[in-house]
């Protein structure tokens, strides 16, 4: 120590173990504290996301000297990351720190010589000045100081750890290709244990990154037995798991989640992994009454018994995999009255309710249930995903009980003076059974409320007690304290400040729902336009017949509204739950009900679309119907030939075909000629040249059928093949067809000529001056 103090600080030559030594056990120690603090505040900051697809692996204790620092992507970009206090601000800071330390230390204590590190200890001070930069998303300079390490210290026995972080560096960037390069070269090395167990777990993670599932899984294998520590190996096995569920192989997933519950040390973990393995449930083979004994027995044990609400999710989701819709439904509404442990399982739980509801078209009880998911759910993608799908929801709620609704209105108006008197007086016991009902339940209510009046405060131990500073709601009034509901003042003044904000409310689950409405069944009802006031005359029956239309106006209104919702009803089904057979369904009931004209045709048309490639059975009705209904539309010629992007070659034939019907058109025999595209189209339907056959059709359609249904097919034309000279075409005359201005085509010369027409293939020979008069010049630029 004393020949260091005292030594010349010379820049001319370095003692490569002197400076060594000094350098680790200053700068360089200070470097790596710095990083160290920051990995410390960083885990203990950490709460796992198990609703994310994946969960990160590394705990910076596993790895080694020189590497101890951790996985960028666990504490960095990863999206299971959940900070709790911990700045970004601070947290860069502290990593600026180490990083400078990093840099000092190799500024001052690098001994190159002749192309070569002679202080060993750089290898770690680029090691850390590379993990620091990962750790603040800077992949490209990590590799920059790792460079270094492969340039200038490639004797170095350490540099298998250096090419881990190379690797890692470059998954870091996306450029996994790069990375699996360096990792397949490392497998055949012979690398140290603690190395090993780092490799294996930054490989599964930059395979599973890179969308290689299958391969994933099989290293997370290698990582499981090169690992010993219990934690890793659990979250090892936690993380496999979620990997073969996601590819489908639950039976495998299962096993992998029993491991990591075996080998968790943590009482979040062990809950998590019970809940994973009743996801992984097979209700075909699996045993159900053994998997159900065993979760609800786990649940009543020591602390397991906080966790119900979980464990009733679990057994909620196991039974409906084994077809128990009833258990699903009375373990969900278990889980729901638990007391709440984990805010997502909540919201969860309120989510399989409602979609148990959707299912069966209860649209509003299940639109209540996915609110009251939402406001719970702490997953934010989850919470995006179910804000989606409440919105559908509520579009075909309003859209399915309008229909329910004119229905019934509609029906009931048809109906003798008699068979209505029939139905209301059957409406009318129902109504009288309901709130006899309801009034025995308020008479018990009543009798079993009975407040307790005693004064406690004189008797309590906090009686003598200047110090409480609980209110005293007692002595608003000036009398004695007291238990807040013994004073008739306080509860009278409680209860009307409730209604002003809730209105009269039914003591239900999920009062809260609707700022309106006591109960589900209020709403509904609301919906269906039944009375949900108690009028004096509701036990009546002139009081509902009255209010039947009667002027056939406003009959005629109640089922355009009805057959309009239930074209929306029946897209709904399809763009918003891909249920093709129930839209379908829905649309095909539309069109026998006779909308009118322009409502027959979108449904017909929408039945065919969604069908055409999956179900074609389903679709020839639909076909036949507007061929024969609606020939000069645009949806006719749709179904004669669906847009197609799978073009082939044209052949001569087919050149051959369009120049016959090019021909026909210029001598105006436009039937002939359509009749001749048609047989073309139906023949030929991936022809390159069918869009010129279509455009070519509308010409014929327009000297036939006039202006109006030549831009119907033009308009079908810029749909079906946007992207081609003839789609662009179609769109470019339907500018000019809908609007005043009058098109005058002319030549190169700038003289008049007759209207545009489709173009003609290269062989077609010569335009006549015929031609010319008829439909204009022909393409010239080499599109034929």
């Amino acid at each position: 120590m004393i020949l260091v103090a005292c030594k010349s600080r010379s820049s001319e030559k370095k003692s490569g173990t002197l400076a060594g030594f000094s350098s680790y056990y200053n700068t360089l120690f200070n470097s790596k504290d710095a990083l160290e603090t920051e990995l410390r505040s960083r885990k203990s900051a950490y709460v796992d996301n198990f609703y994310a697809p994946y969960i990160p692996l590394l705990q910076y204790d596993e790895q080694p000297l020189g590497a101890e620092i951790g996985d960028a992507s666990f504490f960095g970009d990863n999206p299971s990351f959940v900070p709790k206090g911990t700045g970004s601000s601070k947290s860069a800071s502290v990593l600026q720190i180490s990083e400078a330390k990093a840099l000092k230390a190799i500024n001052k204590y690098s001994v190159l010589k002749d192309g070569e590190e002679k202080n060993r200890q750089m290898f770690n001070a680029h090691l850390l000045l590379a993990q620091s930069r990962l750790y603040m998303n800077k992949p490209l300079e990590a590799l920059e100081a790792l460079n270094y390490i492969f340039s200038n210290m490639k004797k170095d026995k350490r540099i298998n750890l250096a090419r881990i972080y190379q690797a890692q560096a470059y998954a870091k960037m996306k450029n996994y290709y790069r990375a699996n390069e360096i990792f397949l070269a490392l497998k055949n090395e012979d690398l140290k244990s603690e190395y090993q167990k780092l490799y294996t777990v930054y490989y599964s993670e930059m395979l599973l990154a890179a969308g290689k599932k299958e391969e994933a899984a099989s290293q997370l294998d290698e990582a499981f037995s090169s690992n010993k520590n219990r934690e890793l190996r659990s979250r090892i096995a936690f993380l496999r798991g979620q990997i073969l569920a996601n590819l489908g192989r639950n039976e495998e997933a299962r096993e992998s989640f029993i491991t990591a519950y075996k080998f968790s040390n943590d009482f979040e973990f062990e809950v998590k992994s019970q809940i994973e393995i009743a996801k992984t449930f097979n209700g075909a083979s699996d045993d159900y009454e053994g998997a159900k004994k065993y979760l609800e027995d786990i649940s009543r044990k020591g602390t397991y018994a906080s966790r119900k609400n979980e464990f009733y999710y679990a057994l909620g989701l196991m039974a409906n995999k084994a077809g128990k819709t009833e258990d699903a439904q009375e373990f969900f509404n278990k889980a729901k009255s638990e007391k709440v442990s984990d805010p997502q399982i909540r919201g969860l739980t309120f989510y399989e309710i409602g979609k148990f509801y959707a299912d069966r078209n209860d649209y509003i009880s299940a639109g209540a249930y996915y609110d009251s998911a939402l406001a719970v759910m702490s997953y934010e993608p989850s919470k995006q995903d179910l804000t989606s799908i409440s919105k559908n929801i509520k579009d075909v709620s309003r859209n399915y009980y309008l229909i329910k609704k004119n229905d019934s209105i509609l029906a009931l108006s048809k109906m003798p003076e008699q068979e209505k008197r029939a139905f209301f007086n059957k409406y009318i016991e129902g109504i009288k059974a309901k709130e006899a009902m309801a009034e025995a339940e308020k008479k018990k209510s009543e009798r079993n409320k009975g407040f307790d009046t005693g004064d406690y405060d004189a008797n309590s131990v906090f009686a003598n007690s200047r110090g409480n500073n609980f209110q005293d709601f007692g002595n608003i009034t000036g009398g004695k304290s007291g238990f807040y509901f013994a004073n008739s003042n306080t509860v009278s003044k409680g209860q009307s400040e409730f209604r002003q904000i809730w209105g009269n409310r039914s003591l239900v689950d999920d009062w809260r729902f609707s700022s309106r409405s006591a109960s589900i069944e209020d709403v509904r009802n609301e919906a269906l336009g039944l009375e949900t006031v108690q009028n004096p005359r509701r036990f009546e029956p002139e009081f509902y017949i009255e209010k039947l239309p009667t002027d056939a106006l406003q009959l005629q209104a109640l089922k355009k509204d009805r057959d309009t919702a239930s074209l929306g009803l029946g897209r709904m089904y399809e763009n918003y739950f891909s249920d093709t057979e129930l839209a379908t369904k829905t649309l095909y009931d539309l069109v026998d009900a006779n909308p009118e004209q322009d409502v027959k045709l979108q449904a017909l048309y929408r039945i065919f679309a969604m069908n055409y490639e999956k179900n074609p059975a389903a679709a020839e009705r639909a076909k036949a119907m507007i061929l024969s209904e609606f020939p000069y539309t645009s949806y006719a010629e749709f179904v004669k030939n669906p847009k197609s992007t799978g073009f082939s070659k044209s052949t001569t034939d087919v050149e051959k075909l369009y120049t016959d019907a090019f021909n026909l058109y210029t001598q105006e025999k436009y039937s002939e000629s359509q009749a001749l595209i048609t047989q073309a189209i139906e023949k030929y339907p991936k022809d390159a040249l069918v869009p010129k056959f279509t455009l070519l059709n509308a010409f014929n359609t327009g000297k036939t059928a006039g202006k109006e249904i030549m831009i119907l097919q033009l308009e079908q034309l810029a749909l079906s093949y946007p992207k081609t000279s003839e789609g662009i075409k179609a769109a470019q005359m339907l500018q000019y067809l809908k609007s005043d201005l009058q098109m005058v085509p002319t030549d190169e010369a700038g003289n008049q000529t007759g209207f545009p027409g489709p173009g003609r293939p290269e062989n077609a020979g010569p335009v006549s001056q015929k031609e010319r008069s008829q439909i204009g010049r022909p393409e010239s630029n080499g599109d034929n």
